[in-house]
């Protein structure tokens, strides 16, 4: 039965005006050659728009008008409490204007629309004002060098900043990296994924409307291959921050390599592990939020608690508690306020997503819960939460990063053993730890080889703490006054004042 607050979101999206040109020197223009590519709703499996395709003659244009307005110094020439001004207008009118933003990114990706609105559009507004913030508080330094020498210390913006962001979390990833490279005094060129272009495309002009000077932010929808390898191999292009496959990642590396040596700050895959001891006393809570560590944002996100590792003793207690936990996590209309979760971001994804739980069949796993593709109104992009027992370490399904709402339960006997396991993916971003010992608590985060460790919790993360990975999920840090790093370089002005 369709709820009214179902028909309430249908009748905003009626009246929204899409964005679909590409943004550029502050202005929409379309793509340089006329091409479009085609946007769908996965939960409708319908077209939303089609929008600009943008390529090389595109992205030049882009990097141009970028690299025009950091040199003019219209941005980068501000005082950092003009630029923090016009960063908290920003962060303002993202609040103002969620309804639409959420919608956006509901309807390109899937998502349920309720977690966009509280999750989503307040987490990027939030991302926005503590950069802004941060503007006027972060210092250059003056060398101890004695009187006949003054040398500074001063961090200086990169120039041309490349974002490539992903959709799983569309409006989100895009404040991520614009908010730091923006404080800094950089311009940028955004990328959003082909998946997910709206409302990177609505930011660009909000941003406009805060104060952000034309050529400041420009935005390129397009394909990876297209506007994405452009961007990587672009002389003018100082600084690249990527969110994606660590596939991609790997790419943009040698994209940088070929060309101009440009920095590469790559956040990709990963493969996190819960690891639960039998000394957790609340096992209830343990398996509610790891059902919700592998579940949320219909698994599609890169530190996802995938590997459930669970010690012998609390194994069947714990196993029990998560099947019931998971029955509150079955995908649901996108647009009803009482679903979880929604659809996956595409048919091909879905397809993926399906095939990685064949392979866990094919390779002896049993499915304690989940396993079958659904259909919901005209859509099959939906896929049950799937836990599989039975897999060995060298399974396809516990190795490679499936982006989608399955995990595989093992028991483990040791503290040992469970690091070992922990520890033995090419992937290092996150890890959960649920123990009631202390000392445990600190020994295990210690050792466990990953960016993030959340202990008696799951995927914890604020703006002030820097959030990346360790091997094959990459470097370089999102969020915090780390990020920083990212998008300025060190210059030492030396001042002999012995003559």
């Amino acid at each position: 039965m369709t709820t009214k607050k179902q028909i309430e979101w249908q009748a905003l999206a009626q009246k929204l005006p899409l964005r679909t040109q590409a943004f550029i020197d502050g202005q929409y223009v379309d793509a340089m050659d006329g091409a479009t590519f085609e946007s769908i709703n996965p939960r409708t499996g319908q077209a939303v728009s089609r929008v600009a395709r943008c390529g090389i003659a595109d992205v030049d244009r882009a990097v141009a008008a970028a690299k025009k307005a950091f040199d003019s110094g219209v941005w980068a020439a501000r005082s950092p409490r003009e630029r923090k001004q016009v960063l908290a207008r920003l962060s303002a009118l993202i609040l103002q204007h969620a309804d639409e933003l959420a919608w956006l990114d509901s309807a390109d990706m899937g998502k349920p629309v309720n977690d966009a609105l509280s999750i989503d559009i307040p987490g990027a507004a939030g991302v926005f004002a503590w950069y802004a913030e941060s503007a006027d508080k972060v210092y250059d330094q003056i060398a101890p060098l004695g009187p006949e020498v003054h040398a500074t210390i001063t961090r200086e913006p990169v120039g041309v900043v490349a974002a490539v962001v992903p959709w799983n979390f569309p409006l989100d990833m895009a404040a991520w990296k614009l908010a730091p490279a923006l404080v800094c005094g950089n311009s940028v060129v955004l990328k959003p994924a082909e998946q997910s272009p709206h409302s990177a495309l609505r930011l660009a002009q909000l941003a406009l409307q805060a104060g952000v000077p034309a050529g400041v932010l420009n935005v390129v929808p397009g394909l990876g291959p297209e506007a994405g390898q452009a961007l990587g191999r672009h002389p003018d292009v100082a600084s690249l921050t990527f969110t994606g496959s660590t596939e991609v990642g790997k790419l943009f590396q040698r994209y940088a390599g070929e060309s101009n040596m440009k920095m590469v700050w790559l956040e990709a895959g990963g493969k996190s592990a819960n690891l639960i001891f039998d000394d957790c006393a609340d096992l209830d809570l343990a398996a509610a939020k790891a059902a919700f560590g592998f579940c949320f944002n219909q698994g599609e996100v890169c530190s996802a608690n995938t590997r459930l590792l669970v010690q012998r003793g609390v194994w069947d207690r714990f196993m029990e508690r998560l099947l019931v936990h998971l029955k509150s996590w079955q995908p649901g209309d996108p647009l009803n306020p009482d679903s979880r979760m929604g659809a996956l971001v595409d048919r091909g994804h879905a397809d993926r997503v399906m095939q990685f739980i064949v392979s866990g069949r094919r390779e002896g796993g049993s499915v304690l819960a989940g396993g079958q593709r659904l259909t919901i109104g005209a859509s099959d992009c939906y896929v049950q939460p799937t836990v599989f027992t039975g897999l060995g370490p060298e399974a396809t399904l516990v190795r490679e990063e499936v982006f989608g709402p399955v995990a595989v339960a093992t028991p483990f006997e040791t503290e040992a053993q469970a690091l070992q396991w922990a520890n033995s993916s090419p992937y290092g971003l996150a890890a959960s730890v649920w123990t009631d010992d202390l000392k445990r608590a600190h020994r295990v985060a210690r050792a466990l080889r990953v960016g993030t460790v959340s202990v008696n919790t799951v995927d914890a993360l604020d703006p002030c703490v820097p959030f990346g990975g360790f091997g094959q999920s990459g470097f370089g840090r999102d969020l915090s006054l780390h990020a920083l790093d990212k998008f300025t370089q060190l210059k030492t002005s030396w001042f002999d004042l012995k003559t």
